[in-house]
């Protein structure tokens, strides 16, 4: 998992800058609050827009580093094309008039015969979905000839909210489990060695979030970039998305924890900001964002004396929203009925 990092923007010479001794004049602070801003709001977008989202489908190196970074690109390119289709389908099917020619298409391929005929591939799709996925074809080849950090970031967005909608935690203490697993090891990777911060730079591949320090001077071809990985939206993200449907199962037509732990993952995440622009060194982002987005909603469970239904809560089929809560509600009935029982 990469961790929040940033180029030096002092005046050094950087890795995949000029080469020739030249040194980069200094970005401004209006720059780097820019930078930082609007990396704060790209990690905000797929966690809350995914989140939501989420509710309703709820179901030693052998080769060089150019080809490992022509394999990510090819591998990233496609991969990048579905998600992105994916990401702007909903949104797309807006735009289309009414009297659109729509066709439906299926693509079903099976082998055997007779009775021993097996479903391998059966997708049904339609001209929208088409036109969406042509639309991510322009912005996967252009990422692909370019590897411009506008193509990568829209790359990198899409792999976010698809990650937030799809990846599914099933209870709070196994979300509880997995970042605080994550926590020590994004500490240890990043404080520890040099690899994630190395892989982060070197690797050309939509592996995370970036924007330019010096927008402002040089425009869109600006090249020092401030760096945020995938692995510090997603991971959270779908620990926020699992505290939102634990709102929905409540059925009090609020969503305090949902509400409650995106306010604590913007805290997160500007603390670190703030700790590596103070530093000028890569901070493991989960150091800060673990304690915050576990600890804020715990809080407010103590506070409403629902510790137990927040730990309690499990989704037995995460593609199914109303099995939760059918389950969730034959639980309760069946403990109101032993408690009439024991009356008796």
């Amino acid at each position: 998992m990469d961790s929040a990092v940033s180029d030096p923007h002092n005046g050094s010479a950087e890795a995949g800058g000029p080469t020739n001794g030249t040194t980069r004049p200094p970005s401004t602070p209006e720059g780097i609050a820019l930078a930082y801003g609007s990396l704060l709001l790209m990690a905000l977008l797929p966690i809350f827009f995914g989140a939501l989202r989420s509710v309703r489908c709820a179901r030693g190196k052998i080769f060089s580093q150019e080809y490992i970074n022509l394999l990510l690109s090819m591998y990233f390119f496609v991969l990048g094309i579905l998600a992105l289709s994916h990401t702007i389908s909903p949104l797309m099917n807006k735009f289309f008039p009414a009297n659109f020619p729509n066709r439906q298409y299926q693509l079903l391929f099976t082998q055997g015969s007779g009775e021993n005929k097996e479903e391998i591939i059966n997708y049904e799709f339609d001209t929208k979905d088409l036109v969406c996925l042509g639309l991510s074809s322009i912005v996967g080849v252009w990422y692909l000839l370019r590897k411009h950090w506008i193509a990568n970031n829209l790359f990198g967005l899409a792999f976010s909210l698809n990650g937030v909608e799809l990846l599914h935690l099933n209870n709070v203490s196994t979300g509880c489990i997995l970042l605080g697993g994550l926590f020590i090891y994004d500490i240890f990777w990043v404080f520890g060695t040099n690899v994630m911060v190395t892989v982060a730079k070197s690797f050309e591949a939509p592996i995370k979030l970036v924007f330019p320090q010096d927008l402002l001077e040089k425009g869109l071809e600006a090249d020092n970039f401030a760096m945020l990985g995938l692995g510090d939206i997603v991971i959270p993200g779908i620990f926020i998305a699992l505290l939102l449907r634990f709102d929905i199962s409540l059925k009090k037509n609020t969503h305090t924890y949902f509400y409650t732990s995106f306010a604590a993952y913007i805290f997160g995440l500007g603390l670190t900001i703030f700790i590596m622009h103070i530093f000028k060194h890569a901070q493991p982002a989960l150091l800060y964002l673990v304690p915050a987005c576990i600890g804020f909603p715990v809080l407010v469970a103590l506070a409403k004396g629902e510790v137990t239904e927040m730990f309690s809560y499990e989704e037995s089929n995460p593609k199914d929203p109303a099995a939760v809560t059918e389950t969730r509600e034959g639980t309760e009935a069946t403990t109101s009925k032993g408690l009439e029982k024991k009356e008796k």
